[in-house]
């Protein structure tokens, strides 16, 4: 096994099933190498067949109210991290995307010490906010009268925190409205979720994009969600879907998970307009606040 990532494009973690792994929080320098990965953004793949069943890091190992605190202690964290990048300005015209992501994860490391982020780093503006996770728009510099979002997920003390909101520079009355409805959608979609003690993540998604569809825009993605606590969420198999708020999933989401902990929820509200060339983005915590 190599001992540094040496310029590494991805880290391949192979085996076999995912109790080969479940030993994997004592094994010193395998564990050093996966954090080395994370810290630097390298792709992370893992080749077992099975989904790992013991946390990792100790993810999630708590019990459920302690659980539930530290979620919501990460959450609490990353609203500051937000409040301070509006507070300093760091959402400015003329900055490159990439440049205000790194100066986001700069004041995360100022005012939290935290280094580690569980998915990619997402700053995007004007027609780059019509994009879902997935893609990888190329770099774009913020204008003067643009709209733009940001989506981390960084880690406060081995709890993930996954969190997105919308800038809107200038008067654009239509940016300012977009913006505005966002949280006002979350609500209401977190107030469905309340309502039914058995909805699905089929149900849920299809009230987000009922209310999406009555304030005049349309979803960005093919979810609304996911589950907090993965390892991590972006590692699911595509094919496991019911880990995601979408059409295809049937399931309760009131229900424990593989590993036999309470499933918790993120909620992701993704609005785009299309005939403008421009989105806004809303996430955290739906089950948790």
């Amino acid at each position: 096994m190599p001992d540094s990532l040496g310029g590494a494009a991805a880290l391949v973690v192979v085996g076999g099933p995912a109790t080969a792994y479940e030993d994997l929080p004592g094994r010193t320098a395998e564990l050093t190498l996966l954090r080395a990965a994370l810290e630097a953004e390298v792709p992370v793949v893992f080749g077992c067949r099975e989904r790992i069943k013991q946390p990792i890091f100790g993810l999630m190992a708590d019990d459920e109210p302690t659980r539930a605190a530290r979620l919501l202690e990460a959450q609490a964290k990353a609203e500051r991290l937000f409040a301070e990048i509006e507070e300093r300005g760091l959402v400015a015209p003329g900055e490159g995307e990439r440049a205000v992501s790194d100066r986001v994860r700069d004041l995360a490391n100022e005012l939290f010490g935290t280094t580690r982020h569980w998915h990619k780093r997402i700053v995007r503006s004007g027609p780059n906010t019509l994009m879902p996770y997935r893609e990888n728009p190329l770099d774009r510099v913020i204008d003067a009268d643009d709209i733009v979002f940001a989506d981390f997920g960084p880690i406060f003390e081995e709890y993930e925190a996954d969190f997105g909101r919308t800038f809107v520079l200038g008067d654009d009355p239509v940016k300012h409205r977009l913006r505005e409805d966002l949280p006002r959608i979350f609500a209401a979609a977190k107030r469905f979720f309340a309502s039914d003690a058995d909805i699905t993540g089929k149900q849920l998604y299809a009230e987000v994009e009922r209310l999406a569809a009555e304030a005049g825009w349309e979803l960005g993605g093919w979810h609304a969600g996911h589950l907090v606590g993965e390892f991590p969420h972006e590692w699911i198999d595509g094919a496991d879907v019911e880990s995601y708020i979408a059409p295809a999933n049937d399931t309760p989401m009131r229900r424990t998970d593989k590993a036999g902990l309470r499933c918790h929820w993120i909620l992701e509200i993704h609005l785009v307009d299309r005939d403008h060339g421009f989105g806004g983005f809303y996430e955290e915590l739906l089950t948790l606040g």
